[in-house]
Parts: structure tokens; C-alpha cells; sequence
């Protein structure tokens, strides 16, 4: 009989004993651990780790914008950060082969892996705010960048308190308890999460909701920002855009002379357009002719444009409304997560027999003369598959053999076939 998540959590062991306190969060309820501090986290401490998430996240933005999500018109807008950091939730709970598998293509840091992860979020964490306070049309000064970890654990179904534990001390994750089965209280629930940490941006999960479900670990990445310069509308004007099949279009197209990071190399030019704190928006344009820059070009021009010191450009940038959806089981395919895929075991950790049955992201960006609003969710659904009994089905529905057995002695008492029910 499956344990309810309440006894469960709560008998941890003495060693190791959790006390829940429900937290009032609206919307859903939230389970937190108390006992269990978050880590203190000096990203100092982890220079190699940090190259190593910053290659990972660019591998997968890589493989995000080959992918193309469900823009069919070539527009693109993906998270790499939200999706290296959900992976890494799922990874704390991995073991075996799928937790080699992880680590080998996604480059994730081989000690300090977690430890690491919370120093970069504590460092995300310090431009944190609420996205509902933000007026999208007239972005801060002082940028938000709000990112949110969520965990939504079936009541019913055992989850490890190792795991729990783990999310909760680097990821300062708090448990959402709540009945996949009751589909009209649980997805609302979910999509008012990611409706609350994306201000509205994105109104529900990206991942097909199934109620069979038993487990769900979703990141959500919010960011509004002014530019340091602010384009002045007036200088916005209607130019002449080429598109990759060489037309044109008509783009209402921003303009200005800033001290900017620019930087050249082999096809390809960059900029790096800063916002009023904190952050850049880094443009990496092909030359004429060429082919869009793939990771190792950005890599390039990331490590030139660090290097560059500001003097004034003039640049002309179009203004820019776009969102996509990805089916993330598609892109962790081509990155060769087949293990991870595929385990019935190597999950065990988080539930017994749990086996991934959905991914996905969507994201959302708005770029305009005063600053750039962008958001993104990543949602990683999977099911303990031999956490309960499989609902057999069988119908009668061709011709059939039967037989009458006396229990105690096995005896046959009548035999028979069934051809066609409406004959005598």
C-alpha cells in the first residue's frame, strides 16, 4: 500500500528527521523542510565548475535552436539556463548509467556538481523580484531577474528523502504535494505556478499533462531590464530586413550611437548591448551570405567581446516579439540522452520505477526602445511506473474459449467456445 507523503516525509529517520511546515503559498500550497538549510554558496569557489555549466548551457541552447521548437517561421527564442538547471534537478536524483550518461553529454561538473549550481543560482538570486510588479511596457532600471524551482510529487507515491533533502539544500526547493489523478485541481495548480513566476508571460505547464503522472520538476526564468541607453523612438524608423530565403521584409528598426564591446572574426560580427545593470544582451551578426554562427562561433565571440574595450558603434536593431515551444523529449534524443530516456531504475532515488513520460519548454521575449521582457518555463513530467499495479485490459470481442472449474478440484465441469454471441 502506497505511503501518503506526510508520514512519509515526516518518518525520515532519526538521524535525518524532516519537520513540514506548510507554507503560504498561493497558488499551490507548498511543503517546505525545515531542518534542511540552503547551502551557503560563494561562486568564487567554483571557477571551473562555472565554465563547465556555462559550456553546458550553450550545448544546449545549441541544441534548442536546432531543434526550432514549433516556429515555423524560423524565429527562435529558447532557455538554455532554465533547461540546464531543471536537468541538473532531475540529475541530483540519477544513479548508474543514466547518471553517466548525464554528466558525459551535458558536461556537468564531475564534484561539486550541485554545490556549484547553488552558488550560480545565489548569484542569479541577488537580482531577484517579483514579476508581477514589473510594468512590462517600461522595464526597471534595476533589472529583475526572478528564477523559481518547483516540485510536484504525487501524495500517494514514496518519494526518497535524499533527494527531498537535496533539492531543498542547493536548489532551495519546497515540495508540492498533490493527486495527479484529480486532473482538475492538479493542472490548474501547476499552471498557476507557472503562471505566477513568469507574470503572466506563459499561462500554463509547457509538458503534456497526463494524470498517470506521479512526479513533475519545472524551472521558471523571469527577466525584465532597461537598457543602460535607452533607444529614443523618434530614431525608430521602417527598414528593409532579408530573410533566409533572401526577401525582404519591412522591420520597424531601432537606431543609436553607443560606446559598445564590438568584436569581428572569420563571418561574423558581435556587440554586446548592455542593460542598466547586471546584464547584456550579446548580438552576433553573420556576414552576407554566410551561415547563421553555430556554438563555437558564439563561444568566440563571448571570449572577444569580454575582452573588447567599449568605443562608440552605431546600431541599427529591429524590434522583436516572439515565443516558442519545444517538445524537449525530441531534443534530449539528439543529444543522446537515450538512458536517461529510457531508465526504469536509475530514478529510483526520486521514485521507484520512475521513468520520464513528457518534456518541455516554452519562452517568451519582448525587445523594444526602453528594454527587453523575457520569460521561460521548462517542465520535466515522468511517472513511477512500478510504483503501482498496471490496469490490464482484455475484451472479449472475438471467439473465445470458456470453461466451468470447480475450484477445489480443477475439474472442468463445462467447456465451450463462444463464435457468435447473438446465436443460440
Amino acid at each position: 500500500m502506497k505511503q501518503k507523503i506526510s508520514a512519509r516525509l515526516v518518518a525520515a529517520g532519526a538521524a535525518m528527521a524532516l519537520a513540514l511546515t506548510a507554507c503560504s503559498s498561493s497558488p499551490p500550497a507548498m511543503v517546505k523542510a525545515d531542518g534542511v538549510e540552503r547551502a551557503s554558496a560563494e561562486g568564487a569557489a567554483y571557477p571551473a565548475e562555472f565554465a563547465q555549466l556555462r559550456a553546458s548551457a550553450r550545448k544546449l541552447g545549441a541544441a534548442l535552436l536546432a531543434d526550432g521548437g514549433n516556429a515555423g517561421n524560423g524565429n527562435v527564442v529558447s532557455s538554455p539556463g532554465s533547461m540546464l538547471i531543471a536537468l541538473a534537478m532531475l540529475r541530483a536524483g540519477a544513479s548508474g548509467g543514466t547518471a553517466a550518461e548525464m554528466d558525459g553529454v551535458l558536461g556537468l561538473p564531475a564534484e561539486h556538481r550541485d554545490a556549484a549550481l547553488n552558488a550560480l543560482l545565489a548569484s542569479l538570486e541577488a537580482f531577484d523580484g517579483d514579476p508581477a510588479s514589473v510594468d512590462e511596457k517600461d522595464p526597471p532600471r534595476r533589472p529583475v531577474l526572478h528564477t523559481a524551482n518547483g516540485l510536484f510529487i504525487d501524495k500517494g507515491e514514496p518519494t526518497g528523502e535524499g533527494y527531498l533533502q537535496s533539492l531543498a539544500r542547493y536548489y532551495g526547493t519546497g515540495v508540492y504535494p498533490v493527486d495527479f489523478q484529480d486532473e482538475a485541481a492538479t493542472k490548474p495548480a501547476i499552471d498557476a505556478w507557472v503562471n505566477q513566476n513568469t507574470g503572466g508571460r506563459i499561462k500554463k505547464g509547457p509538458a503534456k499533462y497526463d494524470l498517470r503522472d506521479t512526479f513533475s520538476v519545472l524551472n521558471a526564468v523571469y527577466f525584465a531590464s532597461a537598457w543602460r541607453v535607452p533607444f529614443d523612438p523618434a530614431d525608430t524608423a521602417v527598414l528593409p530586413f532579408t530573410t533566409p530565403d533572401g526577401g525582404q521584409v519591412s522591420a520597424s528598426t531601432m537606431s543609436g550611437v553607443q560606446d559598445l564591446a564590438f568584436a569581428q572574426g572569420a563571418g561574423w560580427q558581435a556587440v554586446d548591448l548592455p542593460y542598466a545593470e547586471g546584464f547584456v544582451m550579446r548580438l552576433v551578426l553573420p556576414d552576407a551570405g554566410a551561415a547563421m554562427p553555430g556554438p563555437q562561433e558564439a563561444a568566440d565571440a563571448a571570449l572577444a567581446l569580454e575582452a573588447a574595450a567599449p568605443a562608440p558603434v552605431q546600431i541599427f536593431l529591429p524590434r522583436w516579439d516572439h515565443k516558442t515551444d519545444f517538445e524537449l523529449r525530441k531534443v534530449f534524443t539528439d543529444l543522446g540522452l537515450q538512458k536517461m530516456l529510457h531508465t526504469k531504475t536509475d530514478f529510483n532515488a526520486i521514485q521507484r520505477g520512475l521513468k520520464i513520460q513528457a518534456a518541455g519548454q516554452s519562452a517568451t521575449i519582448t525587445v523594444a526602445e526602453k528594454g527587453t521582457v523575457a520569460a521561460a518555463v521548462t517542465q520535466i513530467n515522468a511517472r513511477a511506473v512500478s510504483g503501482a499495479a498496471a490496469t490490464t485490459v482484455i475484451h472479449f470481442d472475438r471467439p473465445f474459449h470458456y470453461e466451468i472449474v470447480h475450484a477445489e478440484t480443477g475439474l472442468p465441469l463445462f467447456m465451450g467456445r463462444v463464435s457468435d454471441p447473438r446465436s443460440s
